[in-house]
């Protein structure tokens, strides 16, 4: 929960100043798919029964804060900015949208749906700590 809380003292930067000004929204984009994913995990389609409920509330209330945060973003930004968002944002809801048909549709056992969903989400969650690396290198070369 204090991945989200961070996020917010930006925003209110953003709201304040009524610009988006050098911040990157990848770093929250991609913590969207990874809210994405830990709630599908934490769902009983994935997992057996309710076994990992709190993965599924908390990454619930990770896909409405990060969400919230993508759209506070587009509303702030300059129309390339929100181009770039939406190119970025597409790709990833379609990424979620394979992967839970996937799971869902071809994969007929918990076990190996966990197993596979669980293996996509450590790949998102070790994106989503390196993803301000983004940000930092595009500063890099910006300054």
């Amino acid at each position: 929960m204090q991945i989200f809380r961070v996020s917010r003292f930006t925003f209110a930067r953003v709201i304040k100043r009524k610009s988006t000004e050098e911040y990157s929204c990848v770093p929250y984009i991609i913590a969207l798919l990874n809210c994405l994913l830990y709630t599908w995990y934490g769902l009983p389609i994935v997992s057996y029964r309710w076994e990992n409920f709190p993965v599924a509330t908390i990454n619930g209330l990770g896909i409405l804060l990060e969400f919230s945060f993508v759209l506070v973003y587009l509303w702030f930004a300059s129309t390339r900015e929100k181009i770039k968002v939406v190119v970025i944002l597409i790709p990833v809801i379609l990424a979620f949208g394979i992967i839970s048909a996937t799971s869902a549709f071809m994969i007929h056992n918990h076990h190996q749906r966990k197993a596979f969903v669980g293996s996509v989400g450590v790949v998102a969650s070790a994106a989503m700590y390196g993803s301000p690396l983004v940000a930092v290198v595009s500063h890099m070369y910006t300054s």
